[in-house]
């Protein structure tokens, strides 16, 4: 992978994210799937404002805690992607790309 900031990565993540759900057409979904692309597409965009916030951290001790937390909504996120793909709104390539991007974040924001 080239070399990118934590935030542009997250912005791409959020971006292929929405593109995959974009593809679903709503009226076929059940309740349950519906939720879960209205709340993968939130968690998305929480954590694109999580990653701008860290790089915009004044302190250290700033930037840590906002790495903390960018890291537990990551693993939600990654979570969320898997139960998604179990409702089958994800196949398995999709859950590794988003997956492996979401490890790359990780590694990047240092707590």
């Amino acid at each position: 992978m080239e070399d990118q900031s934590p935030f542009t990565r997250s912005r791409e993540l959020e971006i292929s994210l929405v593109s995959l759900l974009a593809s679903l057409d709503a009226d076929w979904l059940s309740l349950p799937e519906r939720e879960q692309v209205a709340r993968l597409k939130h968690q998305a965009t929480d954590i694109r404002l999580d990653i701008r916030d860290y790089g915009m951290a004044e302190t250290l001790a700033e930037q840590q805690k906002l790495a903390r937390e960018a890291h537990k909504r990551l693993e939600q996120l990654q979570q969320s992607i898997v139960k998604a793909s179990e409702y089958g709104l994800f196949g398995a390539v999709d859950v590794a790309h988003l997956s492996a991007t979401i490890q790359q974040i990780i590694a990047d924001i240092k707590e």
